[in-house]
């Protein structure tokens, strides 16, 4: 395959910005129902280039959880062009004044939402992120640049295809949305070096991908860094409720980054509580892997090692600790966390208050499970991915993330004395 012209691609994505910037709202939302139509006529061809990338993945043993990532079926393509219809249904995030005020000089001046520019979305085995990407970045009159992970390739060229040729049809400029399709790793390090046409990289994938895009990046990364996520069960969690949430933390998705991967437990509810977990745990296949005080009340669990507290298992595995207090936990979240998504099972305040404003996450939960961090479970649509940073996006990205600002003076001759 020939290397291609990543300048070129990303040269084109920054002519096609300024036209995007200026569609109505109504235009954009056009555009997408008319992609999410596309790919709703196109779902065999979609699919048949899913079985093709899942029959090589197999071949290659490719893990549960990223075969998980990577496939595609009918549901999954129905909640691809539900969160379509959710990006569509949402106000258009380009043009709202946060700010406005009357200066001396009599200018008056607004402080007004504006598209990013061109985006580079670097991922990994998600074809679905092709489209989320795509759809949310033109609700914002962004253009992006895809490159998603050689696993998915066909998969990610079917989509794109779809998604160009619907927006075409429609006016989109065909460059307003891009994929890379060589699986050249040089592409990638052009891509986020281009700083001329390049105005945001968002790097979503494992934690080798994000850690190669943040140390050869030239352009603003926002890391869509790894789930390292934590339940702190407190001495004064409802154990019953504590047990159904671990379990829908752990259990119903374990290869997704919201995923709960370590369950800390108050010393005085260890022995009642620690046996009636694990064995619910045990009986939905997930492995337990425990301090000295989990393995002598649940002895087929295994002891867990110090790696085991700073591991992304995206497996049926899970860590369990017992710890003395709410303090206790906060500092094992902070020091071992990858500040995704935390939550405290508690029913007293002091301690929930406590948790919430100590732990240094982009999601804090009280009384509730970790899955629940998605932008379509936040009422946002579908989400370009999970922010771990704390600068310009935190937690879901959704089409209102994927813009900025601008100050637009109104002024009728004012010249500065």
């Amino acid at each position: 395959m020939t290397k291609p012209d990543i300048r070129s691609i990303c040269a084109a994505a920054k002519r096609a910005t300024f036209e995007l910037a200026s569609l109505s709202e109504k235009r954009k939302d056009k555009i997408l129902r008319a992609m999410a139509e596309g790919i709703d006529q196109n779902r065999q061809v979609i699919l048949e280039a899913n079985g093709i990338d899942l029959e090589l993945a197999d071949r290659d043993g490719i893990s549960g959880a990223l075969r998980d990532r990577l496939c595609l079926n009918e549901s999954r393509l129905d909640a691809m062009l539900s969160e379509i219809e959710e990006v569509v249904a949402l106000p258009d995030p380009v043009g709202i004044v946060l700010e406005e005020r009357l200066l001396e000089s009599g200018i008056r001046l607004k402080k007004i939402t504006v598209p990013v520019g061109v985006v580079a979305m670097i991922y990994e085995a998600r074809p679905n992120v092709t489209s989320d990407a795509s759809v949310l970045c033109v609700k914002a009159g962004n253009a992006v640049v895809l490159r998603g992970g050689k696993e998915a390739l066909r998969t990610n060229i079917a989509i794109a295809e779809v998604l160009q040729n619907a927006g075409e049809a429609h006016g989109l400029p065909r460059a307003a949305i891009q994929l890379i399709s060589s699986t050249d790793r040089e592409c990638v390090r052009e891509l986020v070096q281009c700083t001329e046409s390049v105005d945001l990289v968002i790097p979503r994938g494992g934690e080798s991908l994000i850690r190669a895009v943040a140390d050869s990046a030239r352009v603003a990364v926002i890391k869509h860094y790894k789930g390292l996520c934590h339940i702190y069960v407190d001495s004064s969690a409802n154990l019953e409720r504590a047990i159904e949430i671990c379990e829908n933390a752990k259990c119903q998705r374990p290869g997704v980054c919201n995923a709960v991967e370590t369950i800390l437990v108050h010393q005085e509810i260890a022995d009642q509580f620690l046996p009636l977990l694990c064995q619910r745990l045990a009986q939905c296949g997930v492995e337990i892997r425990g301090d000295r005080q989990v393995c002598l009340a649940y002895p087929a669990a295994n002891i867990a090692t110090s790696e085991d507290w700073r591991t992304e298992y995206l497996d049926l595995i899970v860590s369990i600790k017992v710890v003395g207090g709410v303090f206790e936990a906060i500092n094992h979240i902070n020091e071992f966390g990858s500040h995704h998504s935390d939550a405290i099972l508690s029913e007293d305040k002091e301690n929930q208050e406590l948790f919430v404003q100590q732990v240094d996450s982009a999601a804090v939960y009280v009384n509730a499970s970790t899955r629940f961090t998605d932008g379509s479970q936040y009422g946002m649509g579908s989400e370009i991915g999970i922010s771990t940073d704390k600068l310009h996006a935190r937690g879901p990205m959704g089409a209102r993330e994927l813009t900025t600002y601008k100050w637009v003076g109104w002024g009728n001759g004012q010249i500065r004395s």
